[in-house]
């Protein structure tokens, strides 16, 4: 059976509620801790090193931290402005990729200081085959895109085995969502080889034997193709690490499988709301709250109104108060505030109603929560090590963890 792990996607240090979360999985057993060097511009590592400072050495030493290293994000990418990182693939505007040697070498220096460490125990190229990506945009053959991408894997993989060699990583492997892809999808990543390119980076970096332990891939109920990758490195002596466990995308479309209890408070403060912002100054923001409250039931899962709520909600509601005198506005904000964080659990409400009628013939056994049942489904799989869930507040450490019990 599967075990557990904490994933900090989302994790910062400058939230109390997430370092105690950290603290509260640590006491209640877990033992591998994922994180990454763009995961919050590396506020989540340094989170694990805030919540890690509680125990000591022992404790300490008995939780594995795996981190990754590939995107340029953030402060990456300010520093790539400056001075320009080797071998970039540029994705989109915010969002290059690399995983060159200097490049490596060079995150996880941050990294280790991030995470209060000399060592990770084990270090993850992050999504490699976007090489793939901007190749196949580049209208490159496949199959010189492919070439092109496993010899950069190649090279970071000899710069890895050094590492290895130095002790400041003790073994590495690639975290990639095309793992999880069928194998004659354009964006899938072969894995068969891997392991052969290990053994000669090893042999390149003058290791007895290589020290590629892990990879790292989504599988849930909805996208079980990547259980073929994880029968295979089972077979190989390999560790499986499984993300977006309850994130799941069938087709075009993502679901979130989670239940969520409607709120008990939210008609109270979509009503004060309206109220307080029921006057010609205020009619753009009362006009904003009508409409969401009228269309809380139509987002395909969470994950678009969260995106809809920083790319147009936000900025709309600023608008709104703009020229408010300080006090007002803070008085305001508090009304907003309180009726956005309970909007959200109404949206998740209605988005897990909508996702047991849209996926009722997969979701037919499922007698309990949706939660309960996809996390069941991949804690009975044999060729699972570790789910990685993101656990950023303590009931969410205790619900997690009485599933394993």
């Amino acid at each position: 059976m599967s075990n557990f792990a904490f994933g900090t996607y989302r994790v910062t240090d400058e939230n109390p509620e997430h370092v105690q979360a950290i603290i509260d999985a640590v006491e209640a057993g877990v033992r591998l801790i994922d994180t990454s060097s763009n995961y919050m511009d590396g506020a989540s590592e340094k989170a694990i090193a805030k919540a890690l400072r509680h125990f000591d050495d022992d404790t300490r030493d008995a939780v594995e931290i795996v981190s990754k290293f590939g995107y340029i994000q953030g402060s990456n990418m300010l520093a790539h402005k400056e001075d320009p990182f080797e071998d970039v693939v540029e994705y989109s505007e915010s969002c290059f990729h690399s995983i060159s040697k200097s490049f490596m070498l060079d995150q996880l220096e941050k990294s280790l200081l991030r995470l209060e460490l000399t060592t990770i125990d084990c270090y993850l190229l992050h999504n490699p085959e976007y090489y793939i990506f901007n190749a196949l945009n580049k209208k490159m053959p496949h199959d010189e895109a492919l070439d092109n991408m496993f010899d950069r894997i190649f090279d970071v993989f000899v710069a890895l085995e050094e590492q290895v060699e130095n002790g400041t990583i003790k073994s590495y492997g690639i975290s990639s969502n095309s793992f999880s892809k069928a194998h004659n999808d354009i964006e899938f990543l072969p894995y068969e080889d891997l392991i052969t390119l290990a053994d000669k980076a090893a042999e390149i970096a003058g290791n007895d034997r290589h020290s590629f332990t892990t990879i790292q891939l989504p599988i849930n109920m909805l996208e079980t193709e990547g259980l073929k990758c994880a029968a295979w490195a089972k077979n190989n002596g390999l560790r499986v690490l499984v993300n977006r466990p309850l994130n799941a995308q069938d087709g075009e479309l993502m679901y979130r499988l989670a239940d969520y209890d409607e709120s008990s408070e939210y008609y109270n403060h979509l009503n004060e709301l309206l109220e307080i912002s029921d006057n010609d100054e205020l009619q753009s923001l009362y006009n904003l709250i009508e409409q969401l409250d009228e269309n809380k039931h139509k987002y395909g899962w969470i994950g678009d109104y969260d995106s809809f709520l920083y790319s147009q909600i936000i900025p709309h509601i600023q608008k709104s108060l703009e020229g408010m005198d300080e006090q007002n506005f803070a008085t305001l904000f508090t009304y907003v505030d309180m009726f956005l964080k309970e909007y959200r659990k109404m949206v998740a409400h209605e988005c897990s109603k909508s996702t047991r009628v849209q996926l009722k013939a997969q979701l037919n056994a499922c007698t309990s929560s949706l939660q309960e049942c996809a996390l069941k489904f991949l804690l009975e799989r044999e060729s699972i090590d570790y789910i990685l869930i993101g656990m950023r507040k303590s009931s969410y450490v205790h619900d997690i963890m009485a599933l394993k019990e």
